[in-house]
């Protein structure tokens, strides 16, 4: 068969198969040019789920009906010249506009800001219908119907117009995040209207308009540097945590990725402190050379690749993980709203003062309690004052008392040196043998003392795994594992860090590593199972973090069941102690399962269950 030139129009479909896979796609590019002219204000409707009607409007710098007709000719752009290797713009392939107007009806309206007259293209089906002046404000105005209506087989591949349209606003949030000076407006018949007004340099108030504002108090601020990358965003305490990884955002030298480097580092970075099938929040951006980072590894420009990845993910899993040890130990706001919420399910409390209060055999609970002098005794149900001031013996309580009147020769009193203050307060009580309530300056706190218990001993043989070389077992034959030459180039390079892990491996041959000594902590083990994948591991991301990730889960399975369980009474010093030791321990807020350890509740929340704020 002989080879032939297709025609423009059909190159022009092919690669608009590439660059325009569903609506939230053309928006995505649409949105980028505008930003890339300098728009403050970008402003984009949708009807259909963007396959009727896409239109996005800006301010920008506009173009005259010279540059409109080159605009949708495919490679025309004004971003690059020469090279690849200084991309510092969104756009630059100069495909997005030929392509959507190979596959829809296309019509662009444009006037720059020191002219005085405007000019409007249309194209349809890859063809120009017109170009003629137009009355037009300065910036552009592009507008796209029937998305793929000259490649009906398209269609048939999108989701409905509800999933299309979100979409296109998960789209939008990302380029939200990513300039919080430009102000965003999305609209349209098949959406309630969603506005961004514009944050200048204070991105964190971006962050809490698109993820809203319990993201603000619950964000650790992240600034870290390595070999020239910077990284900059804000991380989730852990126990703010949601049900999928759409919360997770990433930027590279401003532009919204999805890449699956960044994505496992955050998973990485909060490994042991997330329940299983929960994702953290986190937006991070990185700022690196673009000499370093190729962004042209496919038209939608939304993966990378780093020249240095271990780098780069080293440096997002240690930033993160300092932050969480620095300051993420705090319960997130949100456990007190639930706790709120979980009292009283669907109850209208009438806060008009009772006439008497009574109490009953009948109506009062009689479980055992304990107080914080270790005594216990059954909930008032009879005698009510004296049992009350019974359950209370041994608490410091302030009591108003009467000051002598200071004498003009009297020497002042020496000042009493303030008690210290612990963020987590004095433990107060023991309730059903597992829950610590202790008291601070402004409300109170729950604490699960198995899981915060449990926390802590991992802590302490976590650190014990990193300070010195692990025992090992000698195997007594050796384990012979058959590997391609290169993975077992890899693992020699990595071969002194397994061994402080306990893991003795050498060359044998070309093709296979012998296995001499495998982590004691593992017991019986399969060499070639662990072999196998740690290669894996250090050729995708040049990391063999594998064998500490394992080693880490056997400390954690150590913890939970050597740590104090359910069920047991502590004496108050004991209670004391724990919460102390959680203060100053990294990661207390959550158990090895990523469960919260401790509750807050602030005094205003407590009053707004008796309806008193």
């Amino acid at each position: 068969m002989a080879i032939r030139q297709l025609s423009e129009t059909l190159i022009n479909q092919i690669a608009a198969g590439e660059v325009i896979e569903r609506p939230a796609s053309a928006a995505k590019e649409l949105i980028e040019n505008a930003l890339d002219a300098g728009a403050t204000r970008i402003e984009i409707a949708t009807s259909g789920g963007g396959k009727g009607l896409l239109r996005v409007s800006d301010n920008g710098s506009g173009m005259d009906a010279a540059d409109l007709e080159l605009a949708v000719k495919r490679h025309c752009t004004s971003k690059i010249s020469t090279t690849l290797d200084d991309i510092r713009t969104l756009g630059f392939r100069g495909e997005a506009l030929p392509s959507i107007g190979s596959v829809a009806k296309l019509s662009i309206s444009s006037r720059r800001k020191d002219s005085p007259d405007g000019s409007e293209i249309a194209v349809a089906g890859g063809k120009v219908l017109h170009l003629r002046p137009s009355a037009a404000n300065p910036g552009t105005i592009v507008e796209v119907r029937d998305l793929f209506f000259a490649t009906p087989a398209r269609l048939k591949f999108l989701k409905t117009e509800k999933a299309e349209a979100a979409a296109i606003t998960d789209v939008v949030k990302r380029m939200a995040i990513a300039f919080p000076g430009v102000r965003f407006v999305l609209s349209g018949t098949d959406r309630s209207t969603l506005e961004f007004p514009a944050t200048g340099e204070d991105h964190l108030a971006r962050m809490a308009q698109v993820l809203g504002k319990e993201f603000r108090d619950n964000a650790i601020e992240l600034d870290a540097e390595r070999e020239g990358i910077t990284l900059t965003g804000f991380a989730g305490v852990p126990t703010f945590n949601r049900g999928n990884s759409a919360h997770q955002y990433a930027f590279v030298n401003g532009r919204p990725v999805q890449d699956k480097l960044i994505l496992s580092a955050i998973r990485g970075a909060y490994a042991e402190t997330i329940p299983g099938g929960r994702y953290p929040v986190a937006v991070l951006a990185l700022t690196l050379d673009p000499a370093l980072v190729d962004v042209n590894v496919h038209p939608a420009k939304s993966d990378v690749r780093f020249r240095d990845p271990g780098l780069v993910r080293g440096l997002i899993v240690g930033a993160v993980r300092e932050a969480l040890a620095r300051d993420g130990s705090r319960a997130a706001t949100t456990g007190a709203d639930d706790m709120l919420r979980s009292f009283r399910p669907g109850f209208k409390p009438n806060y008009q003062r009772p006439q008497q209060a009574a109490w009953s055999a009948e109506t009062s609970p009689s479980r055992p309690f304990q107080t914080a002098n270790g005594g216990f005794g059954q909930t008032p149900n009879g005698r009510f004052g004296e049992r009350l001031q019974a359950s209370f013996d041994g608490l410091s309580m302030p009591t108003a008392r009467a000051e002598p009147q200071a004498q003009a020769w009297q020497q002042p009193a020496p000042a009493e040196e303030p008690p210290p203050r612990y963020p987590l307060g004095a433990a107060r009580a023991q309730i059903h043998e597992n829950y610590i309530v202790a008291q601070t300056d402004d409300g109170l706190v729950i604490v699960d003392q198995h899981a915060a218990h449990e926390r802590l001993v991992f802590e302490a043989m976590r650190k014990a795994l990193h300070s010195k070389r692990l025992p090992s077992q000698v195997l007594l034959i050796p384990e012979i594992v058959d590997l391609p030459e290169e993975d077992c180039d890899r693992l020699m390079v990595h071969a002194e860090g397994l061994g402080e892990f306990g893991l003795a491996i050498e060359r044998f041959g070309p093709g296979a590593i012998a296995v001499r000594e495998t982590p004691a902590m593992l017991g019986e083990v399969d060499a070639q199972g662990l072999i196998r994948q740690l290669a894996d591991e250090i050729a995708e991301w040049d990391t063999a973090s594998g064998l500490s990730a394992k080693l880490e889960y056997v400390a954690a399975t150590m913890a939970c069941h050597g740590s104090v369980r359910a069920g047991r009474r502590l004496r108050p010093e004991e209670m004391n102690a724990l919460l102390r030791q959680m203060e100053v321990t990294p990661g207390s807020g959550q158990c090895n399962h990523g469960r919260p350890t401790y509750i807050e509740l602030k005094l205003a929340d407590i009053e707004r269950l008796f309806g008193r704020s």
